[in-house]
């Protein structure tokens, strides 16, 4: 309230009405501070949001990995077809690099799967 108290009703009855609103606002922001469930409710969305980077964050840089693992194996192959063919080995011996090169790309799609199927989790 102010020093001193008006004489006029009017000035009264308007410093009233703020006095209120202002006590009104702070018991508003007691309550807010005060309601568990609400305040609960706005971490676990925050928590979750932050999951939710993370898990993309993650998945974008598992597709990176996979690419570069994808170019690496690529050259890798070409580079060990060339050898094979310049030595001139049996056709059994060759079988086993597509073999490899299948069980790689296997291996990396049960990856790229475990990581969708925990970000949609």
């Amino acid at each position: 309230m102010s020093e001193s108290t008006p004489s006029d009703p009017q000035q009264l009855r308007a410093e009233i009405a703020q006095t209120r609103a202002a006590l009104g606002d702070t018991v508003e922001a007691l309550a807010a501070k005060t309601d568990v469930k609400a305040r609960a409710k706005v971490a676990a969305e925050e928590a979750g949001a932050q999951a939710r980077a993370k898990v993309d964050a993650a998945v974008g840089r598992a597709g990176e990995v996979a690419g570069a693992v994808t170019g690496r194996l690529a050259s890798t192959s070409e580079s060990i077809e060339a050898s094979l063919r310049e030595h001139d080995l049996p056709q059994k011996v060759r079988r086993p690099l597509p073999v490899a090169a299948i069980g790689a790309v296997a291996a990396l799609a049960v990856v790229l799967v475990v990581l969708a199927r925990r970000r949609r989790a």
